[in-house]
Order: C-alpha cells, then structure tokens, then sequence
C-alpha cells in the first residue's frame, strides 16, 4: 500500500473526509473524528495510524512492524512502521474496522443523519 491508495480508500468510505495537521499528517475522517492517520513525510517513524478493536490491540502489537500508537495507544490505535506490515486486503480491513469503532461512537444524532444523508444521495455503501 502507497500514501496514494490509502488516501483513495479512505475517501471512498461513506461521508469520509481528509485534513492535514501537525504539519505533516494526513487525517482522514467521518464527522471530524479522525479514523486513520497517515503522513506526507517519508522520513515519518509510522506510515499510517489506525483504530482497532480492544480485544485484538495486542495481538497486531505483536507483529513485526505494528507497534502501539504514539499518543494514542491507550484508545486502541496502532501503528504501522511500514507500509508493506500487513496485507494490503487485511489493511483495507482494518481501516474498514476502525471507521466503524469511530461511526458508532459519533452521537446517535449524527449517525442518523449521516444514514439519511446517504439513502437521499442514493449512496450503496454500507456505513455499519
């Protein structure tokens, strides 16, 4: 996986959104609330930062070049040292997973109107 096809998978995700900050960082994002994280700067530590399930935090930390997000590990994020750390398929999977963990969180309110949003626009993909 490249910088470029991240960013086109992420961006074909219901309502997702991008936003640079801390400079360098890219952020991709559902109602503002960041799902995966990834940086302009090939020199960057982590190539890209992601929500995970609890139940499988330590498990993926226990792969060659996935450790525990900086800053954020504590909410179950993880990060990839390389872009080649998982299978592109299980990357594709997991940031699938970690926009749903973020979905689901976001107030009822704003879950329904981003659904509604979707069947007026006539949208086929699934947020859930």
């Amino acid at each position: 996986m490249t910088l470029e096809s991240l960013r086109a998978f992420c961006l074909s995700l219901p309502h997702a959104g991008e936003k640079t900050a801390w400079e360098s960082h890219i952020l991709f994002t559902i109602a503002d609330k960041m799902f995966c994280i990834s940086t302009f700067e090939p020199a960057n530590p982590t190539k890209m930062t992601f929500k995970c399930a609890p139940e499988l935090f330590a498990e993926l930390c226990e792969r060659e070049n996935v450790i525990p997000a900086p800053y954020i590990a504590r909410n179950h994020w993880v990060s990839l040292t390389e872009w080649d750390a998982l299978p592109a398929a299980e990357i594709k999977e997991s940031i699938r997973e970690s926009y749903r963990l973020v979905f689901e969180r976001l107030p009822k309110k704003k879950q329904l109107e981003l659904a509604t949003a979707a069947r007026s626009n006539g949208e086929k993909k699934k947020l859930k």
